[in-house]
């Protein structure tokens, strides 16, 4: 899947594409554009699901990655038409929404933050067609428009007492890609799982790039260059960091890069993925991947397409939790004899106490339901 995906979704191919004509060209491998104005309640021969990404590519081996990957399947679990078109820079996301409206797609999904300020531009001049946004909720709700979002710093905090619990050098790190809630909210939670951590064990674990309290740390600036992720994920090796959580899409492999390098160097160093379970997604450091914070994108995307063929769309988020199985930590994959046993029966223990209510893990960033 993922070779193929890169081999016919190059980045950037399908970019600022902005006539139906064009649309209708590009899109390809997913049938013909269905005509305008079919609705949601349409049979599965007719309807069309469609996706946007943002610049970071359907090939990120992050957000953007999944969320397709999660249409893909719908596209096979529900026998439904699939368009899709990447975007190169932010200038692209517009355009790109426009080409899908004028191609007659029933639902539209967007990916990421950045896409919000597009998405509701285009659902507002079409209030026909119906839209559904990842990673991003609006303060006032967009009637034709389904925001799709998670509470990722539950996850997040078991990932920061992971590391606080593995590190060997009592310093661990994160950075992100662009300061937005979708990426502080894991920031957020890794700092407080590392705070945890040092409450219940008495210890003093360190974590660079992230200051909870002032909301100011480490970021790249973008979420494409990676040599950006291997320069800060160094500085963060140099000051002794042994562990390192990148929240940046496909920066995070610049992180991986570096780890890597001080890993053939001798080093013990570890990596934690987001969005996506990295060992999976991104295997070319699975042999540093200790765990994942998971967003189950794929298993949303389903679901709201679904509910929309079936003409049962609504504007009502969906907030991925732990306890629905929206967001996960990782299995330990290759390095799970690398994990105590009694650090495992702790993690499981603070996910049911999330879940249960008994440990209130708080963001800026959290979905308000």
């Amino acid at each position: 899947m993922k070779n193929s995906l890169r081999a016919t979704l190059k980045r950037g191919s399908m970019a600022g594409v902005a006539t139906a004509g064009t649309a209708a060209l590009l899109l390809t491998g997913c049938g013909a554009a269905p005509e305008a104005g079919s609705t949601a309640s349409a049979t599965a021969s007719d309807y069309t699901g469609c996706i946007v990404s943002d610049s970071g590519g359907f090939d990120d081996q992050s957000f953007n990655q999944s969320s397709y990957e999660g249409l893909k399947k719908t596209e096979k679990d529900l026998g439904i038409k699939v368009n899709q078109v990447e975007s190169k820079t932010n200038n692209d996301f517009e355009p790109n929404l426009r080409a899908m409206v004028t191609a007659g797609c029933d639902l539209t999904i967007t990916v990421g933050f950045l896409l919000g300020d597009a998405t509701k531009v285009q659902a507002t001049a079409n209030p026909d067609k119906h839209f559904a946004i990842i990673d991003f909720g609006y303060e006032t709700p967009v009637t034709n428009v389904k925001s799709i979002i998670y509470d990722t710093a539950q996850a997040a905090f078991m990932a920061g007492y992971l590391a606080a619990g593995t590190t060997k050098t009592g310093t661990v790190a994160t950075f992100g890609g662009i300061k937005i809630p979708a990426v502080t909210i894991f920031m957020d939670g890794y700092a407080d799982g590392v705070k945890y951590y040092n409450e219940k064990k008495g210890k003093d674990v360190k974590v660079l790039g992230w200051d909870k309290a002032k909301q100011d740390g480490s970021f790249t600036g973008d979420f494409e260059k990676q040599d950006k992720g291997k320069q800060l994920t160094q500085n963060f090796l140099d000051q002794g960091a042994d562990i390192v959580m990148p929240v940046a899409g496909p920066v995070g492999k610049g992180a991986g890069a570096a780890l890597k390098e001080a890993k053939a160097a001798g080093k013990d160093v570890k990596l934690i993925w987001v969005d996506s379970d990295g060992f999976l997604a991104a295997p070319d450091y699975k042999d540093i991947m200790l765990s994942s914070v998971m967003k189950q994108m794929g298993e949303a995307v389903e679901t709201v397409v679904k509910e929309d063929k079936d003409g049962k769309f609504t504007n009502t988020p969906y907030i991925g939790t732990l306890a629905n199985d929206g967001v996960q930590l990782a299995p330990f994959h290759e390095l799970d004899s690398q994990v105590p046993a009694e650090l495992k029966t702790e993690l499981e223990q603070i996910k049911k106490d999330i879940v249960d209510g008994k440990l209130k893990v708080e963001s800026a960033a959290s979905p308000k339901a």
